[in-house]
């Protein structure tokens, strides 16, 4: 085998290549995807077509990755390391929550198997294709979380077992990332995963798995200001990749800077369409959807919401591509108008959102819950009730298929809509009471990385609830502690500002308007009514 010290020669893959390099590797000449240098015992053609495959593994360019791992086949037919890349890349997004799919699982293990009949030539090499191995071995009998803890548990040893393999130490820590508890409010793994990646990345500053991982392992609200320095990193990276130019918004979105967003999910959107990579696409359009409704954007999100049906018609969610897998273009579809209704206060038009039924029954359920929403803050009762009725029915086939996190997330939006039911029927203390348990369960979990938030966060619910309630005081904290969470929300800092002046507080009413204005300082003039009345305070 090939020493790591003699192949740590920093195969810089920003391919300023010859034509016949072209040929075999799938490049363009002005492609940047980032730096890394994997050893492997392939032969020397082998080698630039794997390393080039890595980079889109680490920036989860999957049907890319997977091209470029044939590419490698194609070169040196006994590097057994090309169909281990080809195993992890079907894992695709290992951040996406869901169970897998058998066809997939079964893809795979066929990978596995082939490079077990392949043969690794050393023992570090059959330690990695051990490892991928067990996301896939004996699917029908173990479930998806002991799996994905078990290849935890492998990438540990074999980062233990070479320490001067910056790669295994990589793929360590997004397993680790990967497998952390969403209820676990100490962020243990996620520290850890963390630790590890800082560590690297101050040795090889252009790696893109590194600041990918940064991201994801700090893409929680109380760890997001530690992934900004990657995040604005990544993008510059591997801005050939779309997801790296989408992923920066993660943090954006998690430290509330909007228009953060908004750029970089334009060009990510951009990349994405002209590598066909619809997922993507629509994944994210719904970041920068949500982005443009926090900071009053409306016609701009109306213009996202507008080209929902062509993107729609170029979208094949069983299509593999990038990061973003086919469940998540399925939940933009779903998410965008519900959103476009909700943010901008539009009960009429959320109570008359037609669900779409798909294979992913909890992007139905997102329509569902911004109906019943919609019917409760208009009267329209039998809509509340059949929204409720549907979340529940959504919610008991999640459980029953062990899509225990979707069930999780329904069983929320269940709660919420039954409170605002309550509300409607004048059952005040009920409608406080079951909107506190959806708070209660919203806060012991956290929100997937297919979406940028929450329709409605059930602690704002709460506040625009004791609004309506007259007391502006406990509406207060509640949307203030939505903004600990959700900094720069839009309906929270307006929440804030109007409870304020309810409470008679005029210089915390004068603060969040101010700080309205300042998050919507691109909106429309006169634009939403909560911007009037912010503009005539401020005066």
């Amino acid at each position: 085998m090939k020493s790591l010290g003699s192949l740590a020669v920093g195969l810089v893959l920003t391919f300023a290549i010859a034509a016949n390099a072209q040929d075999h590797n799938h490049a363009t000449s002005a492609e940047k995807l980032g730096s890394v240098s994997f050893a492997t015992s392939c032969n020397a053609a082998a080698q630039f077509p794997f390393n080039r495959a890595v980079a889109l593994l680490h920036s989860f360019e999957y049907q890319q990755a997977i091209d470029g791992f044939g590419a490698t086949l194609a070169a040196d037919r006994s590097c057994a390391m090309a169909e281990w890349g080809i195993a992890l890349s079907r894992w695709s997004n290992p951040f996406a929550a869901g169970i897998r799919p058998a066809p997939l699982l079964q893809q795979g293990r066929a990978a596995v198997d082939r490079a077990r009949a392949i043969g690794a030539k050393t023992e570090r090499e059959r330690a990695y294709i051990d490892a991928v191995s067990l996301l896939y071995d004996r699917f029908d009998s173990i479930d998806q979380a002991g799996r994905v803890r078990a290849y935890r548990d492998a990438m540990s040893k074999v980062a233990a077992a070479y320490p001067n393999d910056s790669e295994a130490s990589i793929f360590h820590a997004l397993s680790v990332a990967v497998a952390a508890s969403p209820a676990d409010k100490t962020f243990a793994d996620q520290l850890k995963a963390g630790a590890i990646l800082e560590r690297l990345i101050a040795r090889q500053p252009d790696h893109p798995g590194l600041a990918h991982y940064i991201i994801h392992a700090y893409d929680a609200p109380p760890l997001a200001g530690r992934a900004l320095v990657a995040a604005r990193r990544y993008a510059k990276i591997a801005p050939s990749a779309a997801h790296a130019l989408h992923m920066p918004s993660h943090t954006f979105t998690r430290l509330g800077y909007w228009q953060d967003s908004i750029e970089t999910n334009i060009a990510s959107g951009d990349i994405a369409k002209r590598a066909g990579s619809t997922a993507e696409e629509l994944h994210a359009m719904d970041y920068r959807a949500y982005a443009y409704l926090q900071t009053a954007q409306d016609r701009d999100a109306k213009a996202m919401l507008d080209a929902l049906p062509d993107v729609a018609s170029r979208f094949d969610p069983n299509a593999i591509g990038g990061a973003a897998p086919g469940s998540a273009g399925v939940f933009a579809l779903a998410a965008i108008p519900a959103r476009y209704a909700l943010e901008r206060g539009a009960w009429t038009e959320a109570a008359k959102l037609a669900p779409h039924p798909s294979k992913f029954p909890y992007t139905e359920a997102l329509t569902y819950f911004a109906r019943a929403i919609g019917g409760a803050r208009t009267g329209d009762i039998a809509t509340v009730r059949m929204s409720i009725e549907a979340l529940g029915n959504i919610h008991d086939q999640l459980a029953k298929a062990g899509e225990a996190y979707w069930a999780e997330q329904t069983e929320i939006q269940r709660r919420g809509a039954s409170a605002w039911l309550a509300f409607a029927e004048h059952r005040n203390a009920d409608a406080l009471t079951e909107m506190r348990a959806a708070v209660e369960r919203e806060d012991a979990t956290d929100k997937s990385a297919v979406t940028p938030g929450p329709l409605a966060p059930a602690r704002e619910l709460l506040g625009e609830m004791l609004l309506e309630l007259k007391d502006p005081a406990q509406a207060r904290k509640e949307f203030e502690a939505t903004m600990k969470k959700e900094p720069n929300r839009f309906r929270a800092v307006s929440g804030a500002a109007r409870a304020s002046a309810l409470m008679g507080d005029k210089a915390a009413a004068r603060r969040y308007y101010a700080q309205l204005l300042k998050i919507a300082e691109r909106s429309e003039n006169p634009g939403r009514s909560e911007l009037v009345e912010a503009r005539q305070v401020s005066r």
